[in-house]
């Protein structure tokens, strides 16, 4: 299995401080969740029913009209490498790692690319995956590129794969208006900018055979149904959303702001995290957590920080990051 953030527990064994003594800053997740009201009694003693209204509350979020929810879009990541014969998978040299994992794990012949040349490879590739925002440099691809690399791919049959998991702070820039467009696979999760990790949530838009192939894979009750209320409450909190878009950006560019005054070495970002790349990289990241700062360590190279949750964190971080 592949390595992630939030290894809390182990950072704390590792280097024997107490595990409520951390700042983890290490899953760009929003610090600050959707506030979770008291559950009903009946999400914990009736059965879960893909008939609720979660379906139709998502769809208008999503402003799509086929979208399946998944236990985080993890679970999709896992599923959709078993819905096609061994095929060309091109993935992004740099991003979440499970795509190129989940792809090779299930027998299929994987390339890596640069956004700058995908038109090089595009004609010779079945599947083209892409992380937008992209996890970890924050590279954004604007709609017109994506819907053009769709367009020469379905004509061959070829699939689309858009991991929307970091797209919530900026819902115009996604491509989920454009499905169900045939071969266009769109993923998003509730876990990142609503803060909601542990909840496992998630969902796939796309034409509606992918859906009921991927409905058929996972097998009934697949999210679970506390999950379940609670992404339909949160959707509709659009009061909420308006004001953590606002909220996210602007912390997001003190985190940014704070990182290249004292590292200065700056990679890029999104609204939930900001990366630098550099050549004392693995040295920053254990002077961090020997002071219980974890952050993520993408590579050799490359480290990943979330976003500081309140006043006394950021001075905390602040103050680390002046003495490395």
């Amino acid at each position: 299995m592949l390595e992630h953030g939030g290894h809390l527990i182990t950072a704390a064994r590792e280097f024997d401080i107490p595990l409520s003594d951390w700042l983890d800053l290490s899953t760009g997740i929003n610090p600050n969740n959707w506030p979770i009201p008291d559950l009903p009694q009946y999400c914990w003693n009736r059965l879960p029913e893909s008939n609720d209204s979660l379906v139709a509350t998502a769809s208008e979020y999503l402003n799509c009209a086929t979208v399946l929810p998944v236990a985080g879009s993890q679970a999709a990541i896992q599923i959709l490498p078993r819905l096609r014969p061994a095929c060309q998978v091109a993935v992004p040299f740099l991003a979440y790692q499970e795509h190129r994992y989940q792809w090779q794990k299930a027998g299929h012949w994987i390339s890596s690319y640069e956004s700058a040349s995908v038109m090089n490879i595009i004609d010779q590739v079945d599947v083209l995956i892409v992380v937008n925002p992209n996890n970890p440099t924050g590279e954004m691809l604007k709609i017109d590129t994506l819907l053009s690399w769709h367009e020469r791919l379905a004509q061959r049959g070829g699939w689309l794969i858009v991991d929307e998991a970091f797209m919530d702070a900026t819902p115009n820039l996604s491509l989920s208006q454009f499905c169900p467009l045939p071969g266009l696979i769109v993923l998003r999760s509730l876990g990142k900018f609503y803060g909601l990790g542990g909840l496992r949530c998630g969902f796939v838009l796309s034409e509606e055979k992918i859906l009921a192939d991927i409905e058929e894979f996972m097998g009934p009750w697949a999210l679970n149904h506390p999950a379940r209320w609670i992404a339909n409450q949160a959707l509709q909190d659009r009061q909420w959303q308006a004001q953590s878009q606002q909220q996210l950006q602007r912390a997001s560019n003190r985190l940014k702001n704070m990182l290249q005054n004292h590292i200065g070495y700056y990679l890029g970002g999104t609204a939930l995290f900001q990366t630098i790349k550099s050549p004392t990289a693995t040295r920053i990241y254990h002077s961090l957590a020997q002071q219980g700062i974890l952050v993520r360590q993408i590579n050799e190279q490359i480290l990943r920080f979330g976003l500081p949750g309140t006043a006394s964190a950021w001075q905390r971080l602040s103050q680390t990051l002046v003495n490395l």
